[in-house]
């Protein structure tokens, strides 16, 4: 049988690569690898080993889990890329085909592979504990080995984690070294149930609690403080019927409240309190912080889903205006006895994937890293992400925003310490940048104290890497379970 993909948005540079990699010592084409660090950035792509069987199929969403990694040691870069060989995976490969259908739409499946894991371990890889994760909101995690990425298999805890899927955006408190995650349509496809867990420093589940969301919905990220953790109900909506009558299994609602769900740190379910606030649609976490009676928890919102792909639920037309997502800063005053919140801007461009010195995880911080969507004044030449920008939440230091360059794309930042105990935002920023016109990628290393400087180093791809969400830098130390906390070595 010929294997032919589709004539879709898969093709050119975001063709699938279909190739498991072994690349020691990168070519540095400019600047030198800083010699302090030592670890791994590690990105998750979204990458078909198989074409699809259905019509809608959906960019980086339904795609295989492939882990990446660029490993850094003594200014030597290497590179390793493998396939997450999820139960999914692994079924699709022993038939030489796919085997799964619609987006989240287990009705849509070949018959053989009923009941079967359909999740694809492509958005997040987690290090935690000494242990390495690849997650997908939909599904249990898979463990794999942080130096080699091979896969391990499907990880629960020992068992103490019994919900059927978990979030690809847990957060690590660096006071205790404890790992905060959750799941939301924890009983099953289109429930309302949201589990909630902690585990201690060794990677042990210390808690557990469930509630049910107001309504049922994709509940992307979550916002953590010293004291509490706030769950963003907003209305990208679940429905089981829409999947039985294969609809898109996410809807946009126009008219829906969003809710803000605060649980108390390690709190029970009928502990959660909900505040109520005007139509839109949550994002990433940038950060969060509580000072006894304000929670101040900082997201990206745009007035409806960034996806196109979700319609919205009334029939209404897409309107791209309506995906831009702004930074804003949400108050909580936990002493009132009302249920409404406040909010406000935080910066004036489109901007999304944020990410701070998570030494400084719930906690009060200034840094944060982030891909811009547009620059008034500044002409795009191309597609996807294109700048990355840094800013002090603030307002003490001046924005900074760094040029791809024209049809390149640029993927999320991700902050590395200059050293482990030095100062906030003193380091480096990691991206990956697609030159689409050369049709390879390189690894850019940039000071993140000065962006716009030239690099600190360029390393340099012979091949492309795909779009992918999230990378995060994991430090030696953490990779061998010595630390949670992220360090540059």
């Amino acid at each position: 049988m010929g294997i032919r993909f589709p004539n879709n948005d898969f093709k050119n540079f975001e063709a699938p690569m279909r190739a498991e990699i072994d690349l020691a010592g990168l070519e540095v084409v400019q600047g030198e690898v800083p010699k302090e660090l030592s670890g791994g950035f590690f990105r998750l792509i979204g990458d078909r080993k198989w074409p699809a069987f259905v019509e809608n199929d959906i960019f980086m969403l339904g795609e295989d889990g492939m882990a990446s990694c660029f490993y850094f040691k003594d200014g030597r870069v290497d590179f390793k890329m493998r396939y997450v060989r999820t139960p999914r995976f692994v079924a699709e490969e022993k038939a030489g085909r796919a085997l799964f259908g619609e987006y989240r739409n287990p009705f849509t499946d070949d018959p053989s592979v009923a009941g079967l894991s359909r999740g694809t371990a492509n958005v997040t890889m987690l290090a935690h504990a000494g242990k390495l994760f690849a997650m997908k909101e939909d599904s249990p995690v898979i463990e794999m080995d942080p130096f080699t990425l091979e896969t391990i298999g499907e990880y629960d805890w020992g068992g103490a984690v019994t919900a059927k899927a978990i979030t690809a955006h847990p957060k690590i408190d660096p006071r205790t070294g404890e790992l905060i995650f959750f799941g939301y349509c924890a009983a099953g496809p289109a429930t309302r149930d949201v589990a909630y867990y902690e585990a201690d420093a060794e990677g042990r589940i210390i808690h557990e609690a469930w509630f049910k969301a107001p309504y049922t919905c994709m509940v992307h990220d979550i916002m953590v403080t010293e004291h509490y953790v706030v769950f963003p109900i907003t209305p990208l909506r679940h429905e089981l019927e829409w999947i039985e009558r294969r609809e898109p299994a996410f809807k946009w609602d126009p008219n829906e409240e969003v809710y803000l769900g605060v649980l108390p740190r390690k709190g029970n379910g009928d502990q959660i309190r909900w505040f109520k606030g005007p139509n839109q649609c949550h994002g990433h976490t940038v950060g969060a912080f509580d000072d006894g009676r304000y929670i101040y928890a900082d997201n990206t919102f745009s007035k409806r889903s960034f996806f196109h792909f979700f319609p919205n639920v009334d029939g209404s037309a897409f309107s791209p205006a309506d995906t831009m997502p702004y930074m804003k800063r949400i108050v909580i005053d936990m002493e009132s006895e009302g249920d409404h919140f406040t909010e406000q801007k935080l910066f004036e461009y489109p901007c999304e994937l944020p990410r701070i010195d998570t030494r400084f995880e719930t906690m009060d911080y200034n840094f944060v890293t982030m891909n811009l969507l547009d620059v008034p004044g500044q002409e795009r030449v191309g597609h996807g992400f294109q700048w990355v920008a840094t800013m002090d939440v603030n307002g003490n230091k001046p924005s900074k925003i760094y040029y791809a360059g024209d049809d390149c794309s640029i993927g999320e930042p991700q902050f590395v310490p200059k050293s482990n105990d030095a100062p906030e935002g003193e380091g480096y920023i990691l991206t990956v940048v697609g030159k689409h016109q050369e049709m390879r990628s390189e690894l850019l290393i940039l000071d993140a104290s000065d962006i716009n400087a030239p690099p600190v180093a360029t390393v340099a791809l012979p091949f492309r890497l795909r779009s992918t969400g999230h990378g995060y830098w994991y430090s030696t130390s953490q990779l061998l379970g010595e630390t949670n906390v992220l360090g540059a070595s």
